[in-house]
């Protein structure tokens, strides 16, 4: 039997509801369920959203206020990303709410399609067509070897 993952990985497809309910893939969920909350703090960046587990962004957030306080485009990032995170929790069949603001931001409606991409320690959520230009343009960037030493230090 293979070990359960303590991370999110993988690209999941899917729509939201009438209501603009996200659903969270399963083996997010499980993720979700080791640690004390079900729910998620998201937030905004590259034109999508963020989800981290409630305990991940605690590190995450105390290491961006940690950060400099003199620096004024940090300021910035730290008022838009941190103050712009909002709690989300999961229903029973697994769905968040993201609020109005964060999904006017990354483009997300109701019964639009939407595309959950594990990062690890977070997962991403993408209005699909800004998705696939966003992986269309890496692509580009992939095949005009840019990356190439890069990727081969990692062993890949």
């Amino acid at each position: 039997m293979a070990a359960k993952s303590k991370n999110f990985r993988g690209t999941s497809y899917h729509s939201t509801d009438e209501k603009a309910r996200i659903t969270v893939p399963a083996r997010f969920r499980e993720v979700l369920r080791d640690g004390e909350v079900d729910g998620v703090m998201v937030s905004r960046m590259d034109g999508a959203l963020v989800a981290y587990p409630f305990d991940e962004w605690q590190v995450i957030e105390n290491r961006i206020m940690t950060k400099s306080k003199r620096n004024a485009k940090l300021r910035q990032f730290r008022r838009f990303f941190v103050g712009g995170a909002q709690e989300c929790m999961c229903d029973k069949q697994g769905r968040i709410l993201v609020p109005k603001d964060l999904r006017d931001y990354a483009g997300i409606g109701a019964k639009e399609e939407i595309a959950l991409v594990g990062a690890v320690s977070h997962f991403e959520i993408w209005d699909k067509k800004k998705y696939d230009v966003a992986y269309e343009d890496f692509e580009e960037v992939l095949n005009s070897g840019e990356l190439d030493d890069e990727i081969e230090d990692m062993g890949l």
